[in-house]
């Protein structure tokens, strides 16, 4: 039997199934994007030239914590409106939604969010893809849920698995890759669904459609987002040494090449979460260029844990916090692309600035 947070064992066969059966399954690529149901009205995108975001990661808990960065956030947006937020990842804790309807999505996002009244662009993460243990990645089809969402809320924009946006949607001054890389991260490799393997349709329709995407890009700014990091500090790693493992698939190697092959060089920045920090990073050689920022500090900090996970590197940084929560700013026109941090006291609700730097 399953519980209110849970999977059981008949939606897991019966999924697992319905993969080895080529059922059909919405969401899955830009050309099975959800529609929007009747009676629901999306926040719509703007059409000016300068774009403020809110970037923010690992949020969906609905505890005390989550609600105390949104509170920040909100008071933020009083003072300077945001454009939207980009979430990346980890958007229902600890295991993902039951279906799309399921009261987390009221509990760890609606509520906690309430009068942050802008688009929200979503991206899956492990604990939205749960199947045994929380935050496995394990149960891919589990992410679909929050596909489906998209349908009935008004904040919330995941119209697909993967898909980007283009900010304003005419000459746009930013356009955002929103991937989803957990078949290629997951603690528990898809090794019996073909659909979702490394070289499999799903991953490579991704990888096609991205190359394409940012081929055919106006965008002065291109900003691939991921929940897994390319390049990270913190206790989670980098990509080919997540976990500081070195057995594959599970320590990332396929993530890194999907990263090599297809994003760095090609876009100007990844945002990403996963890791319970605000990071961020300098372009490395191995980046091409690419600048990794990391925010995923909305409800979980790293706290005691060791800085950079055993056998991995000490990336130059602009700016690292581990142990603050926080989530940052990123404001872009057509010249420029400025970030901010704003980290936030627990006990008292306060939030500071604590880096403001421009980037480009």
């Amino acid at each position: 039997m399953s519980d209110a947070h849970g999977i059981g064992r008949r939606e897991l066969l019966t999924g697992a199934a319905a993969v080895v059966a080529g059922a059909t399954l919405v969401g899955l690529s830009p050309a099975h994007a959800v529609p929007v149901a009747p009676g629901v009205t999306k926040f719509p995108f703007q059409a000016g030239r300068s774009v403020r975001v809110l970037v923010t990661g690992d949020a969906g808990t609905g505890t005390r914590n989550q609600w105390a960065v949104a509170d920040a956030a909100r008071e933020f947006h009083r003072r300077e409106p945001f454009s939207l937020a980009i979430g990346l990842g980890d958007n229902i804790y600890e295991s993902g939604p039951t279906s799309a309807t399921d009261i987390q999505f009221a509990e760890k996002f609606e509520n906690p969010n309430t009068g942050l009244d802008f688009p929200w662009a979503m991206v899956l993460g492990n604990h939205d893809t749960s199947s045994v243990l929380p935050g496995d990645g394990g149960w891919l089809l589990r992410g679909n849920h929050e596909v489906e969402y998209h349908a009935n809320s008004a904040r919330w924009w995941m119209p697909s698995r993967y898909y980007s946006v283009r900010v304003p949607e005419e000459n746009p001054v930013v356009e955002f890759f929103v991937l989803d890389l957990n078949p290629l991260a997951a603690y528990i490799p898809p090794f019996l669904a073909p659909y979702w393997a490394v070289d499999g349709q799903y991953m490579n329709e991704q990888r096609a459609w991205l190359d394409r995407a940012i081929a055919e890009s106006p965008a002065k700014w291109k900003i691939a987002c991921t929940h897994h990091p390319y390049l990270n500090n913190g206790p989670h790693g980098d990509a080919g040494r997540y976990e500081g493992l070195s057995i594959e698939p599970i320590n990332g190697v396929h993530a890194k090449r999907f990263f090599d092959e297809h994003v760095v060089g090609r876009c100007h920045f990844i945002l990403s979460g996963h890791d319970h920090s605000l990071q961020v990073l300098e372009p490395t050689q191995e980046s091409k260029g690419t600048r990794q920022i990391v925010s995923g500090a909305a409800a979980k900090t790293v706290g005691g844990e060791p800085k950079i996970t055993p056998g991995g590197t000490d990336h130059s940084a602009l700016y690292e916090n581990y142990h603050q929560l926080g989530f940052m700013v990123l404001d872009l026109t057509p010249g420029n692309v400025d970030l901010r941090v704003v980290t936030v006291d627990l006990a008292t609700g306060a939030a500071t600035e604590t880096f403001d730097r421009r980037l480009a």
